[in-house]
């Protein structure tokens, strides 16, 4: 496969790398086929975090890339730099290529990583010991991320990017360029919402020759699809597609949650971005992790404290409906913890 170098990391990584997030889902022994495949096939970058499945993903990757270590460039997530010896422990190796801080998603989450003594300064350890090779942030706030990446103290930015969600489109991937910042893009299939338009999805970002999609693979046969297209350079759009593009823009709108935060916090304690967000942590997880996970747990617990005051809607940049977003997801999960809990039951 074409590789891209990943800014000033030097990194030559396959055009399309791979998410971590759906590694959790399948079989540990899918899940090392899986991987074993894609590297099989040349994609050689595969995104992570110590947070993903409590650590399940970066285990199951370790795993599958015994006696391949040559062959892949590991990225993972995190926020706690004393968690890089667990993050190589899992990962069967001595070294990270990339270590990202874990969604910088606001001016006090920079402030905290950056101040003296503090996890900048812990990660630049890691590298002096040769525990990490390059340091890198994800975010999902656009106006963080510009900071950010404008600071010169970070070589990659992941920051989410498709054809519906292309805010980085304008000032950020301009500027990584500039600084010469390899750039990720998270959630290139819009969190789930262009699953079935995968194949035109890619083919849009694959058009940014700076830009490394990271898609979420959970099956074989997933990989080897972004791989076909991936070959099939160059990636321009033709007059059918580009009114396809248009017609999914218009039919999705802008009301998804770019989990920003500027909602928060609610006077109520309602926990606002895991609400609005919820639908697509479901897709995002297997069911049993979903319905067990604390963070789900609270969120939904915390909706019910809504008083539909509103103060979350002016905050919020995108002008969203809140409110009614948090009673539409609050009806969603109760519906389909029912039917989980009917399928356990006929088991």
């Amino acid at each position: 496969m074409k590789t891209v170098r990943l800014g000033k990391t030097g990194l030559e990584v396959s055009r399309v790398g791979m998410g971590g997030i759906p590694l959790t889902r399948p079989t540990e022994a899918e899940a090392i086929k899986l991987v074993q495949r894609a590297l099989d096939l040349g994609v050689n970058f595969i995104d992570t975090a110590f947070g993903y499945g409590a650590g399940m993903s970066e285990e199951r990757i370790g795993k599958a890339i015994a006696g391949r270590r040559d062959q892949v460039i590991i990225a993972t997530k995190g926020w706690d730099p004393e968690h890089i010896d667990v993050s190589l422990k899992r990962l069967n190796t001595d070294y990270i290529d990339l270590w990202q801080f874990h969604g910088i998603n606001s001016f006090e989450d920079l402030d905290l990583v950056l101040k003296p003594g503090g996890p900048l300064e812990g990660a630049r350890k890691a590298m002096q010991a040769g525990k990490v090779r390059h340091l890198g942030f994800s975010s999902h706030n656009l106006d963080v991320a510009l900071k950010a990446a404008g600071l010169g103290v970070f070589e990659t930015v992941q920051f989410p990017f498709n054809f519906v969600s292309d805010e980085a489109a304008s000032k950020l991937i301009p500027l990584a360029r500039e600084r010469d910042l390899g750039f990720i893009a998270m959630k290139p299939l819009a969190g789930g919402r262009l699953r079935k338009n995968a194949s035109l999805s890619l083919k849009y970002l694959l058009q940014f020759d700076s830009v490394i999609p990271d898609p979420g693979i959970e099956k074989v046969e997933e990989i080897e699809e972004i791989v076909a297209l991936a070959e099939q350079a160059p990636w321009k759009l033709s007059e059918a597609e580009q009114q396809e593009i248009a017609a999914l823009r218009a039919q999705i709108g802008p009301r998804f949650c770019h989990q920003c935060e500027y909602c928060m916090p609610c006077p109520e304690g309602v926990i606002i971005y895991g609400m609005t967000y919820l639908p697509i942590l479901y897709e995002l997880w297997p069911a049993d992790w979903f319905f067990s996970w604390g963070y789900v747990q609270d969120s939904v617990a915390s909706a019910h404290k809504c008083i539909q005051c509103g103060e979350c809607e002016k905050k919020c940049p995108y002008q969203l409906p809140i409110r009614e977003m948090i009673a539409e997801n609050l009806a969603f999960f109760e519906r389909v913890q029912q039917e989980y809990q009917a399928a356990r039951e006929n088991r």
